[in-house]
């Protein structure tokens, strides 16, 4: 053996009972469990629960992959993979006009990118960059990816809020179909931002009937969290349904006053859903703030036409004061239907190092908002402070639950989640208030996961498997993040493999870089597609 790891708690990912024994990795692998001579080296893990590593379901490290060598924002939580081109929003397939516009629109989740050499244009593409990571060596954990509905739009029809033609959708089908060929697990949509939420349901339907002759799945930023919320939800449920594909819902959280306690709903739909067949999952994180861009609250007609049109509205008297109303009285669409409360808005990030004092203050009203979003060119980031707890507890229960961070890395205070996520659901929610086991969270972390992505060897401490492992301590495992000090790294956490080489060890990161792209390799029902997406290991 390579390594065996001697006296550890088996949590194997399954849901199942923990067990006492000894795991030998030989070549990137699982080879043997029980009792075990020794290998060429040996970890003492008694003490230490022996897990699959995490996967990150909703991630928004599409260039803090490739700027950051270290990301141990994630690799020191036990993450050892992550789902990018989340929230129909990320940076393939793109012609150059389109990938200008994206970088500008999304500057508040990922940086303008003006330190990332953009050598892509396709989904392969980026997921050959990820696998040449640093010097060609890789990236710090592993990568999968999702073909992002509102990037594909804008790409055939631009930012305009109109039907597609019957020529559009066909070029969007195709766009679809060769992100899924060339590797990507399925696709998602944001229908709070443009310009996704400019697609009908009829639309993404037949978008998703691709996806699902791919054998992917559907992972939406459904159309509201807020005022019609089960509406949303029960939307992406129906239209899954006809398409014959698999869903997946995204950061799946019931927000904002009117939904207080109303998790238990939610929860009775989807039930009702799988009784009757539908596939479904959904991740959420075990934070109540949200966390996005200043410019998303706005009204998705301000947002039409692209960043410079929203700026140009911006500065005109009359068209602010239409944009506030609609914020203000109506809710806006982009703040899910519901009036903004400024007071429950905190900045978390911008990118003129001169609005920094702005940042950790809550906005008072809203010529503060609109001398940010010009003053920084909408890239400030926020908390929104609107999540209830029991919506959070009774959600991560769910017996279809994963975890996903939602973690924006911008910004000079962001979200906890980002670094926090999973520590937090193993020393709050398990240890600390017993909500979960630590088997099942385990299984919520890593075992589910891996199945959704159609992993068959990962998520599981089983013979065969990848060796991509974590060991932690549950009696201290906990966030160190905090909403003061977000970018503390969690404790607990000493030791984190992938493909068997230790990316942390005795909690510090090590220089390996075992990360790469891994891509869906089904081919679709009926085609006959070149086997080029796959892991390259």
């Amino acid at each position: 053996m390579d390594l065996v790891i001697r006296g550890a708690r088996v949590v194997d990912g399954t849901g199942g009972p923990s067990y006492t024994a000894d795991v030998g990795v030989h070549e990137g692998r699982i080879a043997e469990i029980g009792s075990l001579p020794g290998g060429r080296r040996t970890l003492d893990a008694h003490g230490l629960a022996l897990a699959p590593g995490f996967v990150d379901m909703h991630a928004h490290s599409d260039l803090a992959l490739l700027r950051d060598p270290d990301h141990s924002a994630k690799a020191a939580q036990g993450v050892t993979l992550e789902v990018l081109g989340q929230d129909g929003l990320s940076y393939a397939p793109a012609d150059d006009r389109t990938l200008g516009e994206v970088r500008a629109a999304i500057a508040g989740w990922n940086g303008t990118g003006d330190d990332i050499d953009f050598d892509w244009r396709t989904v392969g593409g980026y997921l050959d960059r990820l696998d040449r990571g640093f010097g060609g060596e890789g990236i710090a954990v592993n990568a999968a990816y999702l073909v992002p509905q509102g990037t594909v739009r804008a790409h055939v029809l631009g930012w305009d809020d109109r039907p597609a033609t019957a020529a559009e959708l066909d070029r969007m089908r195709r766009l679809v179909a060769d992100g899924l060929a060339e590797g990507a697990v399925g696709m998602s949509s944001g229908l709070t931002y443009t310009p996704g939420m400019y697609a009908s349901g009829a639309e993404l339907t037949e978008l998703c009937r691709v996806v699902a002759r791919y054998g992917g799945y559907y992972c939406p930023h459904h159309r509201s969290y807020g005022h019609g919320a089960l509406a949303a939800y029960a939307e992406m449920v129906a239209l899954t349904r006809e398409a014959g594909c698999a869903l997946h819902l995204a950061h799946a959280t019931m927000n904002f006053g009117e939904n207080e306690g109303r998790a238990p709903e939610l929860l009775a739909l989807l039930d009702s859903a799988l009784a009757e067949g539908a596939d479904i999952t959904l991740d959420s994180y075990p934070y109540t703030p949200g966390c996005t861009t200043l410019v998303a609250l706005l009204p998705s007609w301000a947002n039409e036409g692209g960043p410079e049109a929203v700026l140009a509205r911006l500065r005109d008297d009359a068209q602010a004061g239409r944009i506030r109303h609609a914020l203000e009285v109506e809710g806006a669409d982009g703040c899910h239907g519901v009036p903004v409360d400024w007071s429950t808005v905190e900045i978390s990030g911008v990118a003129d190092p001169a609005l920094a004092p702005y940042v950790g203050t809550r906005v008072d009203g809203w010529e503060t908002a609109r001398r940010l979003l010009l003053d920084d060119r909408l890239a400030p980031t926020v908390l929104q402070h609107v999540g209830h707890e029991e919506n959070v507890r009774a959600i991560m229960r769910h017996r279809v639950h994963t975890g996903g961070s939602d973690g924006i890395l911008q910004g000079a205070k962001p979200h906890p989640r980002a670094y926090g996520t999973f520590p937090h659901y193993l020393g709050h929610y398990v240890r600390e208030l017993g909500l979960l086991s630590l088997e099942e969270c385990v299984a919520h972390l890593a075992g589910r996961p891996a199945a959704r992505l159609r992993l068959p060897d990962r998520g599981l401490v089983r013979v065969g498997h990848r060796a991509d492992l974590v060991l932690f301590d549950p009696d201290t495992v906990a966030a160190g993040s905090t909403y003061e000090r977000p970018r503390a790294l969690p404790t607990g956490i000493p030791h984190v493999l992938i493909d068997g080489r230790f990316v942390m060890r005795d909690g510090r990161r090590t220089d390996v870089l075992a990360g790469r792209s891994v891509r869906r390799t089904d081919v679709p029902a009926g085609r006959s597609v070149r086997r080029t997406a796959r892991d390259p290991r």
